[in-house]
């Protein structure tokens, strides 16, 4: 027998089934959104494009960002207003993390942004790197990478030139930690082949926005390609400033 998804239900056509409706249960269910609007806003730029003024299209990271709010543009540090939010290209009020959104801006030119540009909270800014350190898993090469190597890297929605500049540890597959000498110390591979996962020092061809993997997961992985291949994956494990901080440290 079929019975309506809208039913509540008959004992006597289902007596083995004491829960609600399947439309019930499917509206019920809770948002698969990730929500972390208590955090700082963060949106990385993927287009833009002109349309009555200067729109600008990604998905929102984290946070939330609502009609005539102020933010602030990243690297360039320019602070806007939004005038417009469309979701699916309806208005809208306010977009959250997890949606796919388009954002009309005011106080900027469409020719002032490009793809890889972060818009984010104004008192939060997003971290504008040329150096970071990373654990990369390392899928399928060629050759060994030593330091002084070259490659493109692809992060969130930025695409730059990235060189090794050195590789500071070599993890254990068997404990997951980095290896370490007799005495303590970490072993510094002077070179690292296919399969390994290793520790490096990365330099970009210029700064970029970027964030440590632990604070916003989204802006801070990353996939290593040469010659139309991926050869590694990784993580930002930390930026340029805590490299400078901790040296100071």
């Amino acid at each position: 027998a079929v019975v309506s998804t809208q039913s509540t239900g008959d004992s006597e056509v289902c007596p083995w089934f004491k829960g609600p409706p399947f439309l019930t249960y499917l509206d019920e269910l809770p948002s698969f959104k990730d929500k972390t609007t208590g955090k700082p806003f963060r949106m990385s730029i993927v287009e833009k494009y002109k349309d009555m003024g200067t729109m600008v299209m990604g998905k929102v990271i984290s946070g939330e960002c609502h009609k005539n709010q102020s933010l602030t543009i990243m690297p360039n540090k320019t602070v806007v207003q939004i005038s417009e939010i469309l979701i699916d290209d309806m208005d809208s009020d306010i977009a959250e993390s997890g949606d796919n959104v388009k954002l009309k801006l005011r106080n900027i030119e469409e020719e002032d942004i490009s793809p890889g540009f972060v818009l984010c909270s104004t008192n939060s800014q997003c971290k504008i790197a040329d150096r970071f350190l990373a654990k990369i898993q390392l899928v399928e090469l060629r050759n060994i990478i030593a330091p002084g190597f070259n490659c493109i890297m692809h992060i969130h929605s930025s695409v730059t030139e990235v060189s090794f500049e050195e590789l500071v540890g070599l993890m254990d597959k068997k404990t997951g930690k980095k290896m370490v000498d007799k005495s303590g110390k970490a072993v510094k591979p002077r070179c690292a082949k296919e399969r390994e996962v290793v520790f490096a020092k990365l330099q970009l061809a210029s700064p970029i926005c970027i964030e440590s993997f632990d604070q916003f997961p989204q802006l801070g992985r990353f996939t290593l390609r040469d010659e139309g291949k991926t050869i590694a994956v990784g993580v930002v494990l930390k930026t340029s400033n805590q490299l400078a901080s901790q040296m100071t440290n």
